[in-house]
C-alpha cells in the first residue's frame, strides 16, 4: 500500500537507504520520501522490525556540530536515543534539520557507527528492496536527502 502525501507530511516515518555498500536511517519528520519508499508501507514496516531487531554491534559518534546545525532544538538524550540506538546497529542515523517542511529536503547526520553494518551482512531479500533506495556517495556525507534515487 502506497503512502500518501498527506501521511508522507504528517507523520514521521522512518526509512532505510544504502549505497551499495553501507546504510542509512533516515527519521522523516514530515518530509517527502523518496517514491521508493513511498511505494510501499509494507517495506517501510518490513525494515523497521528487521533493523531494530539488529544486535548492537559498535559505538556511536554523535555529530558534533548538532548545536550549530539545529540552534533551536534542545540536543539531549531524550532526542538522540532513536539515533544513537540505530547507529549502534552500524547504520548511519539522520534527522530533517527543517521539521514539518514537507518540500525541504535538508537532513543532517545525527550519530554514526564506528563499524558501519555492511549490505554484504544483509540477508538477499532485505538487500534486494533496500537497493531500490540508493544513495551515490559518501553516506557519513549526505546533507540533502534529494539525491536518493
Amino acid at each position: 500500500m502506497r503512502i500518501t502525501e498527506i501521511e508522507q507530511a504528517t507523520l514521521d516515518l522512518d526509512y532505510f537507504f544504502t549505497n551499495g555498500e553501507e546504510m542509512g536511517f533516515v527519521a522523516s519528520a514530515g518530509g517527502k520520501l523518496p517514491e521508493s519508499v513511498s511505494k510501499s508501507k509494507e517495506n517501510i514496516e518490513t525494515f523497521a522490525l528487521y533493523f531494530r531487531g539488529l544486535p548492537q554491534r559498535c559505538t556511536v559518534i554523535v555529530n558534533p556540530n548538532l548545536h550549530r546545525i539545529i540552534p533551536t532544538r534542545t540536543i539531549d538524550d531524550r532526542y538522540l536515543s532513536d539515533f544513537v540506538k540505530m547507529a549502534h546497529k552500524g547504520l548511519y542515523s539522520f534527522d530533517k534539520t527543517i521539521l514539518n517542511s514537507f518540500l525541504d529536503p535538508n537532513y543532517h547526520l545525527v550519530a554514526k557507527p564506528s563499524r558501519p553494518l555492511k549490505i554484504s551482512d544483509l540477508p538477499p531479500e532485505v538487500v534486494k528492496i533496500l537497493m531500490e533506495t540508493r544513495y551515490k556517495g559518501n553516506i557519513g556525507d549526505i546533507l540533502d536527502i534529494t539525491s536518493l534515487t
